[in-house]
């Protein structure tokens, strides 16, 4: 019986074990960590079957169906009102038997808000390491955090592979891990990984997933404007709610601990300071959750586990945000022209391409 690295086409084989050769040449730790990368990757693509067989499989439960049904519909969309890829991603769906795709290790120094970054082939340095197995990903941030560091994992319910092997069987499915979502969240993931694909700046998160934020957010709005029923429209204006009081309190306090960790302070009073600070952010949570949030608990588990690495993973999403909608509006809303003068800015270098971002003009 063939295993699935034989059934692999010879030329992706001979770019995986490039990719395993680079983790031979920094030691076995990395060969390991790239092992369980491809093997994770592939477990996840041979578990992936075609929309259409699945929805024609009487076994497929009827409310799977219809979310897969919308799905394509969001799929469509996509290719035809936001101009993003029309290739096979999201076009076959995978059950992993498990509420993530994968669990994400990021790190930052105990008095610092500067995320401690990873590099790899393809995309370049990330401020993140991904696992397929949660006890792996938390054995490592234990390591990191005995070495002093703020360390935390985090779920992903979903990853783009940026479209760059061809092919219906690589493609990016849909996936157990997000299907069953809110509409309009189903919506915003599917257009924030295509995104992706459009432009990339290997080594820039924080260019990357604001990019791909700033697509999700008007393509959001867009899709729920046309197809959105009332109720479907009402969830969401609910949770964007949410989500702006949680990003102005957080904002808050990442400034305030900004500001801490830069001053004269020593290392003993910033710590001291510190816990303070999460302390009071902890307090105005449950504060705002007893009042303006009606109880809501979706994000007790960030505020329970919430460090420094927390808020540098906040910021690489969101951080350049205002900088491409204002390019977006200067373009007229056109996304196409939008998607080639961010382009252009992924090829730059990195210092260049801040430069360009920070004179966007700020008028409306």
């Amino acid at each position: 019986m063939q295993s699935s690295f034989d059934m692999i086409p010879r030329t992706l084989r001979a770019a995986i074990a490039a990719v395993l050769l680079l983790g031979l040449s920094t030691g076995c730790s990395s060969l390991g960590y790239y092992a369980q990368s491809v093997s994770g990757h592939l477990k996840l693509l041979n578990a992936a079957r075609p929309v259409p067989e699945v929805l024609a499989d009487p076994a497929t439960p009827d409310a799977l169906k219809a979310r897969l049904e919308l799905t394509q519909r969001i799929r469509d969309y996509a290719v035809t009102a936001l101009n993003l890829p029309d290739n096979h991603s999201y076009r076959r769906y995978a059950d992993l038997q498990r509420n993530a795709a994968v669990w994400n290790v990021s790190a930052a120094p105990e008095l610092s808000l500067t995320l401690r970054t990873w590099c790899f082939p393809v995309v370049g340095c990330v401020a993140y390491r991904g696992y397929y197995d949660r006890d792996q990903a938390e054995s490592y941030a234990e390591q990191l955090r005995a070495s002093g560091l703020d360390a935390g994992v985090y779920a992903v319910p979903a990853y783009s592979t940026l479209g760059k092997i061809p092919g219906r069987y690589f493609a990016d499915p849909l996936l157990n891990t997000f299907v069953q979502s809110p509409e309009g969240e189903l919506a915003r993931l599917i257009f924030h990984e295509l995104s992706h694909q459009v432009a990339f700046a290997p080594g820039d998160t924080v260019f990357n997933e604001s990019f791909a934020t700033t697509v999700e957010r008007v393509g959001t709005a867009r899709w729920l404007s046309e197809h959105g029923s009332p109720s479907v429209r009402e969830a969401l204006a609910k949770q964007e709610s949410r989500r702006a009081d949680f990003r102005a309190l957080t904002t808050r306090y990442r400034d305030r601990l900004r500001a801490l960790y830069q001053s004269a302070a020593s290392d003993d009073d910033k710590q001291r300071g510190k816990a303070e600070l999460l302390a009071q952010l902890r307090a105005d949570h449950f504060a705002l959750k007893a009042g303006a949030w009606q109880g809501y608990t979706g994000y007790d588990g960030w505020f329970d586990r919430v460090n420094n690495a927390s808020f540098g993973v906040l910021a690489a999403y969101t951080e350049l945000v205002p900088q491409f909608e204002r390019m977006l509006a200067a373009q007229g809303g056109d996304l196409p022209h939008f998607y080639a003068e961010v382009r252009r800015l992924a090829g730059l270098p990195m210092d260049e391409r801040r430069r360009a971002l920070q004179m966007t003009d700020p008028s409306p």
